[in-house]
């Protein structure tokens, strides 16, 4: 990608200031103009940030002075904002999911290529020491060869936090768009590629209340399932049960195991970039469980570290948070729901090399 370091965000909701936070001072990057709906947003962003401008978003996507879009938008503009840049010859990286819809994730990248830019996306929570130390164990055989794995996430819903949560329950949205991508971003980093899919799916509540901020006790419609499970065949011919919720008050599951021959090993959230990795061989008994030490992984990671690596990705090594992986990622939670709406086994017409791991790397190196 040469020199693409000039950054311009658009979108600055919730998540941008833990970007921003990340990426204003970098030595590698340079945050130069940014972007909102709301005007008065994108000045205040600009006034807090010296030699930033405040533009509109068609002025920052055709801006000369920005190579790399961060797009922070909500998942139902994000197709719109990433070709709007592409079209400017704009390298673009964006939160997950990669789009609302699968088929204009594919114009997305399909676009790009015609280009010749490059497409990244978040999750970049899977490249910190929790999920690249249990990578690392699997790869050295620390549970012998794998044989199945579980994954879930279970919470309450993010109403009760969120000021403005309406697009979590809009087409993009609900649990498995919204967190799926950490985890299935995770099992792929640890088992491979998914060659099919089985699921089932309910939306038992029509409604949510929202429980902070200016909104607190407004009602929300419900446009889409709120609770999904299914099973992900694995290339290699694991299976992986998932279950991602936001019926659910709380759960003691491991947010990811890996059961193998000789061992089974838990495996942190990977909504977060470190957490404790715990191995339990087998014959040792449940005061067995130990835990690893870290061993792969961006040290003391934050949000932005996969834009970090998406920039100083070039020659034989890809973007580990790739737009192809999103967009396998982005298929394999469709199809879930597909699956869940048929009744039947869909077979996935995607697939993705696994991102090169990420060596052990303390914060000097990449901060």
């Amino acid at each position: 990608m040469g020199d693409a370091h000039r950054i311009g965000v658009v979108g600055l909701g919730v998540i941008s200031r833990a970007y921003l936070d990340t990426l204003v001072g970098h030595r590698a990057v340079r945050v130069t103009a940014v972007a909102d709906l709301d005007a008065s947003r994108s000045a205040a962003v600009a006034a807090e940030l010296p030699g930033v401008q405040a533009l509109s978003v068609e002025e920052l996507l055709s801006s000369p002075d920005v190579d790399t879009v961060l797009n922070l938008t909500v998942p139902a503009a994000h197709a719109e904002i990433a070709l709007g840049a592409i079209g400017h010859g704009k390298h673009v990286y964006g939160e997950k999911p990669l789009s609302a819809e699968l088929t204009d994730a594919r114009t997305v990248l399909e676009a790009a290529a015609k280009a010749a830019v490059a497409v990244g996306c978040a999750p970049d929570t899977v490249l910190g020491t929790g999920v690249q130390t249990a990578r690392a164990a699997v790869e050295a055989g620390a549970v012998g060869r794998p044989l199945f794995a579980s994954a879930v996430m279970i919470t309450p819903g993010h109403e009760r936090w969120h000021p403005h949560p309406d697009f979590y329950y809009t087409p993009g949205g609900g649990p498995l768009l919204d967190m799926g991508p950490y985890y299935l971003s995770a099992l792929v980093h640890l088992l491979g590629p998914v060659r099919a899919v089985i699921g089932a799916s309910s939306r038992l509540r029509t409604e949510r209340v929202i429980g902070s901020g200016p909104r607190t006790g407004e009602r929300i419609p419900v446009e889409v399932d709120s609770h999904v499970s299914g099973v992900l065949e694995h290339e290699g011919g694991i299976l992986t049960t998932i279950t991602t919720s936001f019926d659910g008050v709380a759960t003691t599951a491991a947010p990811i195991e890996v059961h193998g021959e000789r061992g089974t090993l838990t495996v942190p959230d990977p909504n977060n970039f470190d957490g404790e990795v715990r191995l339990l061989e087998l014959g040792e008994g449940e005061k067995g469980w130990r835990t690893l030490l870290p061993s792969a992984g961006y040290v003391g990671a934050a949000r932005g570290v996969g834009l970090l690596d998406f920039v100083a990705a070039g020659g034989p090594r890809a973007p580990r948070a790739s737009g192809e992986l999103a967009l396998h990622v982005l298929e394999t939670m469709t199809a879930l729901l597909r699956s869940s709406a048929e009744g039947r086994r869909i077979e996935l017409s995607t697939s993705v090399e696994r991102p090169v791991p990420v060596p052990l790397t303390p914060p000097q190196e990449w901060r």
